[in-house]
């Protein structure tokens, strides 16, 4: 099983996963494909994605069950805890409209 997710994508890159991939949901791709066709298709979307991102999710041999990867700017990102791969948040980015200028 593979699932990829994008969000602010092109629609080339869109029309591209979709080729390969049943779009289930806006932006929510799926199917099953060796490893070979999975990281072709991965290399597609860091190459199209632009400015949005996108995460990629299958079936893996380990305890888990499935492995993940990320790309693009995000506030979820991958972190190895123990040989387990978690998700850390960044933190949120201060609003530029709600400045401490002393009025609030």
């Amino acid at each position: 099983m593979l699932v990829i997710v994008l969000e602010n994508a092109p629609l080339r890159l869109r029309g591209r996963m979709a080729i390969w991939l049943l779009e289930i949901r806006a932006g929510v791709y799926v199917g099953n494909y060796s490893r070979k066709v999975r990281e072709m298709l991965w290399k597609q979307v860091e190459a199209g994605i632009e400015d949005g991102n996108a995460v990629i999710a299958w079936r893996e041999n380990n305890e888990a069950g499935f492995d993940f990867m990320t790309f693009g700017k995000n506030r979820r990102i991958p972190k190895e805890v123990d040989g387990a791969k978690l998700i850390s948040f960044l933190p949120l980015e201060p609003d530029p409209d709600d400045e401490g200028d002393g009025s609030g």
